[in-house]
């Protein structure tokens, strides 16, 4: 039995790890200052970049949803594992051997775990890929081939074959130390009449990768007239890993020319991904075994980082059949987040990219994804030639009706004002409509009732009431804007970003000088975790802080404190910037010491308390220059922006 993961492996291995690395396999980042970089949050939905990574500090935080932690709280998250099998995919990652407590080495984990099961998918795919080389593969060589795919496009894209036979890859399996039950659960074998069988049997194979480039399902195509296994193609079944609506085919491929280029091409097969890649178009992707729907649509837009409306295209490739436009309908119908930067190319003659590859080349993708269209283009276009008369090619009244019915619901929807004025014009141009202003007035009002259904509060209950757990009110968040409390927040971050920098200075400055209840907490437990000369740092020091607390809105307060940019321009400022802010902080706190110690004054007689009188004056002189010698290092802040 595995035991204990011990906690220096734990910080060793999270140290050794780059966390930008990790999350921008998830989310495309790009530099946001000195020690940052940004992106759009994976964990809610957002137009404008509010998630940021600090490499060196090792840690995460989104100041839209309060998302944060270290590069495990990123995969327990992201994953949907266990903080064990976090630890274990970064020690995979590094080659990093666990000496667990208890237990013997890091081979010999927990059974059923993900690793176990990414493991079990990685043999498999190994021998999927040495049996498509073998005599009974002849006819899947020959399904790659007939279609202009040769030996080096297979292994580009991993292909392989499972032979005949109801057991042979289990049996393998098996002997290469799984058990049925981790199989099983990885959606390469299952129970048959007569004990476990192999999944897949006489299929071409591609495999699916999570975009970390881990194997985590199959995609089956059919080969064989008596293969009995229902539809054409067969995908793994749901499991811990593999969630069809949440991955893409060739995203691990395609998923740096997409951040690249800002564009990304989704197509319909495994084949057609292939064509588009060989054919130059390195920005394709495809479903894996369902629709093309929202999930997916939220990967590609984080890896485009569309953070204004125009940046970033998504092109959809259908087949010029009636499926394939029903199906580039019903793409834009869910679409409206990114509705003026969606496309669709229909290829000619019923043919999918795959065809269109064998007989015209590699050119002829390229050309066809060069002519796009917008969606609402070709879904309007769609709308009117179903109506118009077959004879004059026009609408009637009613017809005009019937469009303007399915159409301005569409366009109202769309958020840019400009955009949503556009496609009213091109509706009213389009359908004949002799009079545009009703047009506009009609979606104008479609839209304004719109804003005023997403304006009317949330009947949901708060997540917070939900789980039982309600912050404390001393907890409550404050404002990260408010000029009077900037020097108390700039300090935290401080302390907690830069413990070595910030060190003794900090530790000096007390809970007294902050005033926000939260900010008080957050520098208590500071305090109870060993202070900033404790030693720690990243998120180590975080982690330890944190976990003094079970206040939810305090913990998100340190992960938000943790990972909030310095407003400095280069590395080499940040010692400047610390000294200052936590002078200007026990400035603060000086300055608030001095006006009791005047009201004290005030109160004593020089007369009758000479000595009491002289001993406070004493002491405010000393203060008052200790405060002037405080105000003169913090001085240097104003470039910075600090208070």
């Amino acid at each position: 039995m595995t035991g204990r993961i011990p906690a220096r492996d734990i910080t060793a291995i999270r140290e050794r790890v780059r966390i930008e690395d990790v999350v921008g396999e998830y989310v495309a980042l790009k530099r946001g200052g000195p020690d940052s970089m940004k992106g759009l949050c994976p964990f809610h939905d957002e137009k404008s970049p509010s998630f940021h990574v600090r490499p060196n500090h090792g840690l995460f935080h989104c100041f839209g949803c309060n998302e944060g932690g270290d590069v495990y709280a990123f995969l327990q998250k992201i994953e949907h594992i266990g903080f064990v099998e976090a630890v274990e995919q970064m020690a995979d990652r590094l080659n990093y051997r666990i000496n667990y407590e208890g237990g013997g080495t890091s081979v010999q984990r927990d059974r059923g775990t993900r690793s176990r099961l990414v493991a079990a998918n990685a043999a498999a795919h190994e021998f999927y890929v040495e049996r498509l080389r073998g005599p009974d593969a002849t006819v899947a060589r020959k399904y790659l081939t007939e279609r202009n795919f040769d030996e080096a496009a297979w292994t580009q894209f991993g292909c392989g074959y499972a032979p005949d036979g109801w057991d042979v890859l289990t049996k393998h399996l098996l002997n290469r130390g799984f058990d049925f039950k981790e199989l099983e659960a990885a959606g390469l074998s299952r129970q048959g009449r007569r004990g476990p069988i192999d999944r897949f049997h006489r299929r071409l194979l591609w495999p699916i990768r999570n975009l970390g480039g881990d194997v985590i399902g199959f995609g089956a195509r059919k080969l064989f007239e008596d293969d009995t296994m229902p539809g054409k193609y067969v995908n793994t079944p749901e499991t811990l890993l593999y969630k069809k609506s949440q991955v893409l085919f060739g995203l691990e491929h395609a998923k740096r020319e997409i951040a690249k280029g800002h564009q990304a091409v989704v197509v319909e097969g495994y084949t057609d991904v292939m064509a588009m890649h060989l054919a130059g178009v390195k920005t394709a992707v495809a479903a894996c075994g369902t629709a093309f729907g929202d999930d997916h649509l939220a990967i590609l837009r984080r890896l485009l980082m569309d953070d204004n409306f125009w940046r970033g295209e998504i092109i959809f490739t259908f087949d010029g059949d009636a499926a394939g436009q029903a199906a580039a309908l019903k793409a834009f119908l869910g679409d409206q987040k990114v509705a003026g930067q969606t496309y669709v190319v229909v290829s000619p003659d019923g043919q999918d990219p795959c065809e269109m590859r064998q007989h015209s080349g590699d050119a002829a993708l390229r050309d066809m994804v060069a002519r796009r269209e917008p969606l609402f283009d070709f879904a309007l276009r769609q709308e009117i030639a179903k109506r118009e008369d077959s004879r004059t090619r026009a609408l009637t009244y009613d017809s005009q009706v019937e469009v303007m019915r399915w159409a301005v619901p569409i366009v109202a929807q769309i958020k840019d004002h400009g955009l949503r004025k556009r496609y009213a014009t091109q509706l009213a141009e389009w359908t004949g409509w002799q009079d545009p202003q009703l047009v506009y007035r009609r979606v104008d009002e479609e839209a304004r009732k719109l804003r005023g259904a997403a304006a009317a509060p949330p009947t949901r209950t708060p997540r917070a009431e939900q789980s039982g757990v309600v912050p404390s009110q001393s907890a409550a968040r404050p404002d990260p804007r408010d000029p009077v409390l900037r020097s108390q927040r700039q300090a935290l971050a401080a302390g907690l970003q830069y413990p070595e920098i910030a060190g003794p200075a900090f530790d000096a400055l007390e809970a007294d000088a902050f005033t926000h209840p939260a900010y008080i907490a957050v520098r208590v437990l500071m305090a109870e975790a060993g202070g900033a000369s404790a030693g720690l740092s990243g998120a180590d020091w975080v982690g330890t802080i944190s976990e003094l607390t079970d206040d939810l809105t305090l913990r998100a307060l340190i992960s938000e404190l943790a990972s909030e940019p310095l407003p400095v321009k280069t590395t080499a400022d940040i010692p400047r910037f610390i000294t200052g802010v936590l002078a200007n902080a026990q400035a603060v706190l000086v300055g608030r010491q001095i006006a009791e110690l005047k009201s004290r004054l005030h109160r004593v007689s020089s007369v009758d308390e000479p000595e009491t009188y002289m001993a406070l004056f004493a002491d405010l002189v000393a203060l008052e220059q200790y405060r002037k010698s405080l105000l003169e290092q913090a001085m240097g802040n104003n470039e910075f922006g600090a208070a």
